[in-house]
């Protein structure tokens, strides 16, 4: 049985052209002409060829779309996909496939575009075909693979702008590794209860506001204005905001529009510890502690739960 590879574009897919620019130049089909022999027989659709970048929320549920209807004609599914917005696709991915599914989903990419001697994306995508023709990869939910190591989609984030060794799972570590061809778990991913992609329509307007000494609150605001259906604030520490930021917080969940609460440390979750204006007085204004679900991540979940019009059931996924 083959394996279906989905690609998508992103540096794997790219090349320099002239100034030096890279873009996206390889077609789908063309990405395992000429690799070494590949771990298993595989198949070949391209999506779409762009970067990840470029991705608007409409076209991140469009591709997810896809590829869970792939997924459901193939038992094991790689998707080729730009490292930028990759801990997106995988995470939505995530909240949309059925636990009871055993089929591994496995997302990979490349740091160094085709046209360098020493692309990272040959190896990573024959890691990744290996990953999901691996009887252990079964029932994990969808998998991210790069640079040997293997994360659960909904702990992966990117932390290398161009180092090989892209991506991190902060709060638990990568539930294995690709070593010499060699497939190895050592846990596996908890995984609440999603979503149905049929109860998704689109995905709503959901912002990010950052936090730093001295923020006002006027871009809270502004995503107020602007339509945001919720808004995750990116707080300090542990979850606390600046004295402007939490005027605003009051205002936007008065206004019946939910807020998430993350943080800006790379690691850790939020939590309503501090009083005198900390995170405790978040919370008693209305607004949610995200737990260890990091800004990129928590965006999505909000958009999608919103999207479900299941709220209550967002707070599962918060531990």
């Amino acid at each position: 049985m083959s394996v279906r590879i989905l690609t998508t574009g992103g540096t794997i897919a790219s090349a320099a052209g002239v100034g030096g620019a890279v873009s996206v130049a390889v077609g789908g089909g063309a990405l395992v002409v000429g690799m070494a022999e590949l771990p298993e027989p595989v198949s070949v659709r391209e999506l779409v060829c762009r970067h990840s970048f470029s991705f608007t929320v409409a076209d991140l549920l469009e591709l997810v779309t896809q590829i869970l209807d792939e997924a459901g004609r193939h038992d094991r599914v790689v998707v080729t996909h730009g490292t930028d917005t990759m801990e997106e696709t995988a995470y939505l991915l995530d909240l949309l496939t059925p636990g009871d599914r055993q089929a591994p989903v496995v997302l990979t990419g490349a740091q160094r575009h085709a046209g360098e001697a020493d692309s990272d994306g040959p190896r990573n995508l024959a890691d990744a075909v290996q990953v999901a023709a691996s009887p252990a990869a079964r029932g994990l939910g969808p998998l991210v693979v790069m640079a040997g190591r293997i994360h659960a989609a909904r702990q992966a984030v990117k932390v290398q702008t161009l180092a090989p060794d892209a991506f991190a799972s902060y709060n638990g570590g990568p539930v294995g590794e690709v070593r010499r061809g060699v497939v190895r778990f050592w846990s596996r991913p908890i995984r609440p209860l999603g979503f149905a992609l049929g109860d998704l329509q689109s995905l709503p307007r959901v912002d990010v506001v950052p936090s730093y000494v001295g923020a006002d609150g006027v871009q809270l605001a502004a995503c107020r204005a602007a339509g945001a259906r919720g808004v995750v604030l990116e707080a300090l520490g542990a979850g606390n905001p600046t004295p402007g930021l939490l005027e605003e917080v009051v205002a936007t969940t008065a206004a019946g529009i939910p807020v998430l609460v993350t943080s800006r440390c790379a690691s850790g979750p939020t939590a309503a510890i501090y009083g005198s204006g900390g995170g405790a007085a978040l919370v008693q204004a209305g607004a949610v502690m995200a737990g260890p679900v990091p800004t990129s991540k928590a965006r999505i979940l909000l958009a999608t739960a919103l999207a479900a019009s299941s709220l209550p059931r967002l707070h599962s996924h918060l531990v």
